[in-house]
């Protein structure tokens, strides 16, 4: 019998060999793509080394059919990769709140094929994207100096985000009694959050 670890191991595995960051990068970095390093995309953004995203996801848990937000989607890579782990039962909405990143990584998800994904414009002053009864996951791939109230005010009960704040990767969990429980996953280094 599998372990859960081993299997949601599996499900990431399957995850990046399906959607390959090959794909998310400019033609420039292609080249590149398989190094386990960040990678520049243009704007000032980069994308986020694998082994990284890898352990993010492995700490969000995505289950099937998941409504899952991605703040700071970039090129739409981690996007995609959150539509092929919540299948078309689910739904995943990216938001990048540079104009042109938007459009490109909206335009590299389409691509995909996965419908239920989609990368948006940020909302000029809103964090994440507010939502009725939350998010049941949230990925955000830009470092916070603090944990962002907004965005916690997003996670639905029983909901997961994983957020890079300062150097620590955390993992807020909403309990079902509402209450909100982090963790701390470690050091990572990111582009800053801009929440304003």
């Amino acid at each position: 019998m599998v372990s859960e670890p081993a299997a949601e191991h599996d499900d990431i595995g399957r995850a990046m060999r399906a959607v390959p960051r090959r794909d998310f990068l400019p033609r420039s970095q292609r080249p590149f793509a398989g190094q386990d390093r960040p990678l520049p995309i243009g704007r000032g953004q980069t994308s986020s080394q694998p082994s990284t995203v890898a352990a993010m996801l492995r700490l969000l848990r995505v289950p099937l059919g998941a409504r899952v937000l991605d703040v700071g989607a970039g090129s739409g890579w981690s996007t995609a990769l959150l539509a092929f782990l919540t299948g078309p039962q689910g739904g995943v909405l990216g938001v990048e709140r540079d104009e042109r990143l938007a459009a490109w990584g909206a335009a590299n998800v389409e691509r995909t094929g996965m419908s239920w994904a989609q990368v948006v414009q940020a909302e000029p002053g809103v964090l994440g994207m507010p939502r009725e009864h939350g998010w049941d996951r949230i990925l955000v791939s830009a470092s916070a100096p603090a944990l962002p109230r907004a965005l916690v005010s997003q996670v639905g009960y029983g909901g997961r985000m994983v957020i890079p704040v300062q150097t620590s990767l955390l993992l807020i969990e909403r309990l079902p009694d509402g209450r909100t429980r982090a963790t701390d996953h470690g050091g990572y280094r990111f582009v800053p959050l801009i929440e304003d």
